[in-house]
């Protein structure tokens, strides 16, 4: 008999039940475009429309490897997100501000 995940989790030990949620938040953290859509709840077809395009079109672009910065920040907008693309270093991180405005700068030009 199937049983409910949170109470299975309610049952595990409270040390359990915190390596869980943190091991979880791990993987949360870094994921692919596909995930990050099932994630959220959103279907390849939903996505599609949101994005005015074919689901065929959200199946190809979640399996390239390779891609348009513009296309990955719409996608991610189209799900409620927003893009930042971070440099990380051993001394710290940098936020890379050079493709914020990369939808009105290709509007302009």
């Amino acid at each position: 008999m199937a049983r409910n995940f949170n109470e299975l989790r309610n049952k595990m030990p409270p040390d359990a039940q915190n390596r869980a949620k943190e091991k979880s938040l791990k993987m949360i953290g870094s994921m692919p475009l596909y995930e990050l859509r099932r994630a959220r709840e959103i279907s390849q077809a939903e996505l599609g429309q949101r994005l005015d395009v074919k689901q065929a079109s959200v199946s190809k672009l979640e399996r390239r490897t390779d891609m348009y910065i513009s296309s990955l920040r719409r996608t991610i907008a189209a799900m409620g997100g927003q893009l930042e693309i971070v440099a990380c270093f051993p001394d710290g991180k940098v936020k890379i501000n050079q493709f914020e405005d990369i939808e009105g700068s290709t509007a302009e030009a």
